[in-house]
């Protein structure tokens, strides 16, 4: 991992997802949030102030050793307890049914295997546990779609990997995640290309047929 990726981008990330609507975002996600907790792209701690007060403890991982720097101090001045694993989300050392909730804000952009990262989601939750994301991804805009594809290759190389253009709803659903709850819509205030959102919740799939609503 080069200085660009491990010094400067962790802080260039923290300026940008630190914005009130995505605040917003995160608060209306985790306010559910239950049980043995599991956090995929902890990134610089923005999260731990949204979570519930009945959450003390939380595990979590982040490939970026720069991104565990930056959050220390938001670390050091939460009530929750917080196990902070250097791993990348691709392939997780839990076992198998391990925790009620796994979260995801703004992370499945960036993983390389995407597909592999949320096989291992589905396998480290409990049968009746859930997954809480919000990401941002392909726009359902054909004219925003054709900026996304084009802009890609540069986003990879300026934002560490991340990619405008992942359908999350179909990414999910793929790795038999059934979608209990799924929003998709813009954030107004950020250019389209970025601000294309998909927040919801998914269980790992059983019979139910999956969500198809926006």
């Amino acid at each position: 991992m080069g200085w660009y990726a491990r010094v400067l981008f962790p802080r260039f990330l923290d300026f940008f997802i630190s914005a009130p609507p995505l605040a917003c975002c995160r608060q209306a996600l985790l306010a559910n949030v239950q049980g043995d907790v599991l956090e995929v792209g902890f990134g610089t701690g923005l999260n731990l102030p949204y979570y519930p007060s009945h959450i003390r403890r939380l595990t979590t991982v982040d490939v970026n050793p720069g991104m565990h720097a930056l959050a220390q101090q938001r670390i050091r001045q939460s009530p929750i307890s917080v196990d902070y694993r250097i791993l990348n989300g691709e392939s997780l050392p839990m076992l198998d049914h391990t925790f009620d909730s796994v979260v995801s804000t703004w992370t499945l952009c960036s993983i390389k295997n995407v597909a592999r990262a949320l096989r291992e989601i589905r396998r480290v939750l409990k049968p009746e546990g859930r997954f809480f994301f919000v990401e941002h991804g392909l726009s359902d805009d054909p004219r925003v779609q054709r900026w996304q594809h084009c802009l890609n290759p540069l986003q990879k190389r300026i934002a560490d990997g991340c990619h405008l253009n992942r359908n999350m709803r179909e990414l999910i659903a793929a790795q038999q995640f059934h979608l209990v709850e799924l929003r998709q819509f813009y954030i107004d205030s950020y250019p389209k290309i970025l601000g294309y959102m998909y927040q919801g919740i998914a269980a790992p799939a059983r019979a139910s047929s999956l969500y198809c609503g926006k």
